[in-house]
């Protein structure tokens, strides 16, 4: 099981629902990205957007860096070794030599001698990453915790009859100037109000500008700022296992821009979650808590190369993992292009969508019914390709193109091959009768909701499923 990385500060399980299309900002929102042809000065290149296709330099930047050739390390790992290990002397030293000290004797007519060690403060330099110069944790901290961000959310949760206002809390990190901002999607899913904080205390609010639940990515906005420091985003491909990683966020919801770092244990790591989608993951040793959700995971760069997500814990309680050491990290890479939608249009262009509501067929209602093994349509959206395509309300899909289907996940995992536009067939079973209808498959333009074909309850509910949308994250992670 998972733990989920916010503060509920009023103890009580958030059911949240996602936002719908209305909580998006985006309909006035009409960016255009250009890519440099070249790497800039600082050798990153240079993403820019202008409102409605204008051409002007006010537009919201940030920078991705190549992947750098690292140089050869000797003898990193004992060199930081040694430092921590002198830093831990060095205190004991210090508070040794502050003690009192009394001759024997009772003392003398000079008094009691006091010894002190007096150090000079360590000297950090703030430094841009260019993913050649690798930066002390100090020297990052230093440079980018003035571009990370507190996430606080407010939240509306129907417990029976009563309804119960709270609070939560996550991270994120700034993607441009002028107050683009990256968090999970799971920190924000059914906020009512959402509230930035800078690291010099100023709080800001903050609107959705787009959200995609399967892979827990969401880009915030503040208006009317600007001056704002970015991070800059490297290449999470090419990060290794033992390469040093730290990150920057919002602990326990309290102890904000706490810093902690670690190492990469396990690259590409497959996150299977309840409802069958796989989701690729960094796992690394760094500290990760309630409330760094959403913040960012750095390389020895200073380059974003991740955002911490989740923790591991082997019992399902999310407020107390009981396995330490183990954390994860969505790569940058795999959400980038997610990010760049968000912000020019609102959604994840190019997404394909069945338009429908559907459960798996289990065993029993085959049993009952004489039914094959597949996916049942509890409803089909007006206007959809599927309508299109000629598929009813009560259909079971046991085919979608060259791909035998017989629960939802197996359904999405054959559809997301696909993209919209592009046309392959459906086998369904109807009425003792086995056919097939062609699909041409539309864009899922709201996917700030879940993005997959959704799960209903069959004609009678089973144990197994429930009512209406379901949330795998807060199976696994919760809020």
């Amino acid at each position: 099981m998972f733990e989920e990385n916010n503060n509920n500060q009023n103890g009580f399980d958030n059911g949240f629902q996602p936002l719908d299309s209305n909580g998006f900002n985006g309909e006035n929102q009409n960016p255009k990205f250009v890519q440099g042809s070249g790497p800039n000065d600082d050798g990153a290149y240079r993403y820019s957007w202008t409102p409605n296709g204008e051409n002007n330099d006010t537009g919201s930047n940030f920078h991705v860096n190549p992947a750098p050739k690292p140089p050869k390390k000797k003898g990193a790992s004992r060199a930081v070794a040694l430092v921590l290990c002198c830093a831990l002397v060095g205190g004991g030293a210090g508070l040794g030599g502050a003690a009192l000290y009394d001759r024997l004797g009772g003392g003398s007519s000079d008094g009691t001698t006091i010894y002190q060690n007096t150090t000079q403060g360590t000297q950090v330099n703030v430094q841009q990453a260019d993913g050649v110069k690798e930066m002390t944790l100090e020297e990052l901290y230093a440079s980018y915790a003035d571009s990370c961000v507190n996430v606080t959310c407010q939240v509306t949760v129907q417990q029976g009859w009563q309804q119960y206002t709270g609070t939560s809390s996550g991270s994120g990190f700034i993607l441009s100037e002028d107050g683009y901002i990256v968090t999970n999607y799971h920190v924000i899913d059914g906020a009512n109000a959402i509230k930035v904080t800078l690291n010099n205390g100023e709080e800001y609010d903050a609107t959705l500008i787009g959200g995609e639940e399967t892979n827990d990515v969401a880009v915030l906005k503040i208006d009317g700022i600007s001056g704002l420091k970015p991070v800059v985003l490297g290449d999470s491909d090419s990060l290794v296992v033992g390469q040093q990683v730290s990150t920057i966020g919002n602990a326990l919801g309290t102890l904000s821009f706490s810093q902690t770092s670690g190492h990469v244990s396990g690259v590409g790591r497959s996150v299977t979650m309840s409802d069958g989608t796989i989701i690729n993951m960094i796992q690394t040793d760094c500290v990760i808590n309630s409330g760094n959700s959403g913040g960012p995971l750095f390389d020895q760069y200073g380059r974003v190369v991740g955002i911490t997500s989740a923790k591991y814990s082997n019992n399902g309680d999310t407020s107390s993992a009981s396995i330490e050491g183990i954390g994860f990290a969505i790569p940058i890479n795999d959400v980038i292009d997610m990010i760049q939608d968000f912000i020019q249009y609102g959604y994840v262009t190019g997404r394909p969508s069945m338009g429908i509501t559907a459960v798996e067929v289990t065993e029993d209602y085959a049993k009952a019914f004489g039914w094959p093994s597949g996916v049942y349509v509890n409803a089909v959206n007006e206007g959809s390709c599927s309508e299109t395509a000629g598929l009813k309300q009560g259909d079971i899909i046991t085919k979608l193109g060259d791909t035998a289907v017989t629960t939802v996940a197996e359904l999405n995992a054959a559809k997301n091959q696909f993209k919209a536009g592009e046309s392959t067939t459906l086998e369904v079973y109807r009425a003792g009768e086995t056919l097939t209808l062609n699909i041409t498959f539309d864009e899922e333009k709201n996917n700030t909701q879940n993005s997959q074909t959704q799960q209903d309850p069959a004609p009678q509910q089973t144990t197994s499923m429930q009512d209406g949308y379901f949330d795998p994250w807060d199976y696994y992670f919760g809020h």
